[in-house]
């Protein structure tokens, strides 16, 4: 028996979003120019500044301050040893201006990431309205792939450096959202309930409660958001920025693997050394606010008490 045929589905029409996008950028391109360029003066002034601070010193000096840092911050002083060591052998290979010029923009774009991040962060700690608006946004952020992000930052910007820390800001922000976010959700709320039960505004309790006690979880947000403009220093290359990630490219396209293996060297030794400072700094205890100590003295009598009825001594 013959098979009917089956009926033709209506073709589904295509929706033109690459054509709204493009249509959008164009836009923006033409209407918003002067707003982009006040953008790129203002990025290219920090970075320029961060260099020139950064170059200031000799370079045997740099050295020893970077040195010192790392010996301070982890509290040792064979990771102040070892800083030294690998940053002479990044003057050894010749890479230090480019370290220098990597390390400005990375410096640059965290500090961005940061101030846009961590209020972010708070507000959808303190909003579930908040919170639900930006999670879908942030995974976006999260997934889209990297190269994306630099199509419309040379459109508004063109080459150069400043579509990498562009790109570079808006790819590492959702880490200091999201971990901000979760450090203050995370706060015992019988001691925000506390502070609050002894007079502290709700602006004294984020700043000298709230805030202090989630400083690790904020701090490994700042950690990784280093890292993933680390990590976006080769991409930022393509587009004509200056310092490690335009030799790693240059040696790439070149088929030059000794130049490309130099430039990645010096990178990882620039991710291990913000690693390790940036990661002893989220362990490190910050100053307790003044309505913490109250907490504390407040709760001190209570304590003493339990341990006279108990004829123990604590």
């Amino acid at each position: 028996m013959p098979s009917r045929p089956r009926p033709r589905r209506p073709p589904v029409p295509r929706i033109p979003l690459g054509e709204l996008i493009d249509a959008a950028i164009q836009w923006l391109t033409v209407h918003a120019d002067g707003l982009f360029d006040a953008v790129s003066a203002v990025l290219l002034f920090l970075v320029n500044l961060a260099y020139g601070v950064l170059a200031a010193p000799p370079d045997l000096v740099l050295v020893l301050l970077l040195a010192l840092v790392a010996a301070w911050s982890t509290r040792r002083v064979l990771s102040g040893i070892a800083a030294a060591a690998a940053f002479l052998l990044v003057l050894g290979i010749d890479l230090w201006t480019q370290t220098l010029q990597t390390l400005a923009v990375v410096l640059v774009a965290a500090l961005a990431a940061v101030l846009f991040g961590v209020p972010l962060g708070i507000l959808g700690a303190k909003s579930a309205r908040v919170s639900a608006v930006l999670r879908p946004v942030l995974d976006f952020m999260q997934t889209l792939p990297v190269f994306v992000y630099l199509v419309p930052a040379v459109f508004f910007f063109g080459i150069g450096v400043v579509p990498g820390i562009v790109s570079t800001v808006v790819f590492s922000i959702p880490p200091a959202v999201r971990l901000t976010e979760l450090g203050i959700r995370q706060v015992d709320g019988e001691t925000v309930e506390a502070a609050h039960a002894f007079g502290a505004r709700p602006r004294q309790v984020l700043r000298e409660v709230e805030i202090p006690l989630a400083f690790p979880s904020i701090m490994a947000g700042i950690n990784q958001v280093i890292m993933l403009a680390l990590s976006m220093v080769v991409v930022a290359g393509l587009v004509g920025a200056e310092g490690l990630g335009s030799v790693v490219v240059e040696g790439v396209t070149q088929l030059s693997i000794g130049s490309a293996f130099e430039g990645g060297i010096a990178v990882v030794i620039l991710a291990i050394y913000l690693d390790r400072v940036t990661g002893a700094a989220g362990r490190a205890r910050p100053r307790s606010g003044r309505w913490s100590a109250r907490l504390r003295r407040r709760t001190a009598p209570a304590s003493s008490t339990t341990s006279d009825i108990d004829g123990t001594d604590r």
